[in-house]
């Protein structure tokens, strides 16, 4: 059976044809790419370009292949993340949000003020989520805040994810306003215990209403019967399928928007023990400030490096191809990285007690991931892209990073959220297909 995965990217838009074998993997046999033509007014013409693309590169033509879909082309879920404190319920509700690849504009603790609602109003986001307080705890201020945000009518779908106890009161209070409420698990239903996965799937089921709104992708959302991720899921999603399948890993994900970094990881005992605050065995930070292309001046702004700025900004493509651009390209990916693992990895801070001095973790452990895989254009279609991976695995320093010895993978063919958008109808055959690529090194292992 041929299954066909098709990425609407942000610039670019790729095709990947798979043979379902009857030993239960993946094999990919063909592959086409074209320019996004969301700006055109219609995705689905930038689609037809890929697959005749992907036909004249293979000499192949596809015979109704069934069809997976991921896409960022609409933009990312703006949403707005409303807890009772920030360090417990507003922070697993934003770890949730941007797990499912929503951008978060807005996070607050405690009970909301005019200002925060005028803040809402103005950024009028596609998903509230509504969280606040451990099973059967804090009432007022929950209910407080679901009476502030319906008032508004802001007509806005709401998931409500907090004190199970208030799930009845917390609908009816929507149920008088146009918003639709979509009630989830506690993201945070005790102390030191996060539930993000539910949350995370109601995101994923608004994103599929949404991303019709992208010129052209209702028709392509009536060739599929599967559910279309966004891009930034479909990669979390391979990324916790490649765990299962071979160990901790960190997938970083250099876009010409954005830097996504996903972390599926436990850590290790020693850093363990010292972590204050809880974090998700899944987590995925997003750096929308961070792209080699849409945000190349912004990065030049954050590095302060007036080298790279000025004319050699002349040299900025989408896809560069001679020397000049092709170096541009490579330090601002080097750049993006390091920056994007800085505010991703867990710290290790001093904390004075009565008793002395001990250290204590925030964030996230990656001195436990085995596997480094790099995807995203900059990192698979610029040289240089394993050793800037490989300059950020320096262990436990005062940043928790994967140790030297971690291995480096680089999705050169660019298969790894295409795999991520087959996980939800064919997870064994994904999990397999990784381990088949590792151990064929059909991802470039050479550190």
């Amino acid at each position: 059976m041929d299954i066909l995965t098709i990425e609407v990217g942000s610039t670019i838009t790729k095709a990947n044809a798979f043979r379902l074998l009857a030993e239960g993997r993946f094999e990919p046999f063909a592959q086409g790419f074209a320019t996004t033509t969301v700006s055109e007014g219609d995705v689905a013409v930038g689609v037809e370009n890929a697959l005749k693309d992907l036909e004249a590169r293979s000499g192949i033509k596809l015979n109704d292949p069934e069809i997976h879909l991921n896409s960022s082309a609409a933009g990312g879920l703006r949403m707005t993340v409303h807890g009772l404190t920030y360090n417990m319920t507003a922070r697993a509700a934003r770890e949730a949000a941007l797990g499912a690849g929503a951008i978060i504009k807005k996070v607050t603790a405690g009970e909301l003020e005019k200002s925060d609602l005028d803040e809402i109003g103005q950024i009028h986001p596609n998903i509230i989520l509504l969280a606040g307080g451990v099973d059967f705890g804090e009432k007022r201020i929950v209910l407080q805040n679901a009476e502030k945000l319906a008032a508004m009518s802001l007509g806005t779908p709401v998931i409500y994810a907090g004190n199970s106890a208030l799930r009845a009161q917390v609908q009816e209070i929507f149920s008088k306003c146009s918003s639709q409420v979509l009630l989830a698990d506690n993201v945070f239903p005790d102390v030191d215990v996060l539930n993000i996965e539910p949350v995370r799937y109601l995101i994923y089921e608004v994103f599929n209403q949404h991303i019709v709104h992208a010129p052209g992708m209702a028709s392509l959302s009536e060739l599929t019967q599967a559910q279309i991720l966004p891009t930034p899921g479909a990669v979390l999603r391979a990324a916790e399928l490649f765990e299962e399948a071979l160990g901790d890993v960190l997938v970083i994900d250099v876009g010409g928007a954005t830097t996504d970094v996903h972390s599926v990881t436990e850590g290790s005992k020693e850093w363990l023990i010292r972590l204050v605050d809880p974090e998700p065995h899944t987590k995925r930070t997003v750096e929308g400030d961070l792209g080699v292309f849409v945000n190349a001046a912004n990065i030049i702004a954050l590095c302060k490096d007036n080298d790279w700025g000025g004319d050699r900004m002349e040299n900025l493509r989408a896809m560069p191809a001679n020397e000049q651009e092709i170096s541009l390209t490579h330090y601002l990916a080097e750049r993006a990285v390091e920056t994007a693992i800085r505010r991703h990895a867990g710290v290790i801070t001093d904390l004075y007690t009565p008793s002395g001095k001990r250290q204590i973790v925030k964030g996230k452990d990656l001195t436990a991931v085995k596997w480094v895989v790099g995807t995203g254009g900059a990192l698979t279609r610029i040289p240089g892209g394993k050793q800037i991976l490989q300059s950020i695995c320096k262990g436990a320093g005062k940043y928790l990073l994967p140790s030297p010895d971690a291995e480096i993978l680089i999705d050169r063919d660019y298969r790894f959220s295409a795999l991520g958008t087959l996980a939800s109808t064919y997870p064994d055959e994904v999990r397999q297909t990784m381990a088949h690529m590792v151990a064929s090194r059909q991802f470039d292992q050479e550190k």
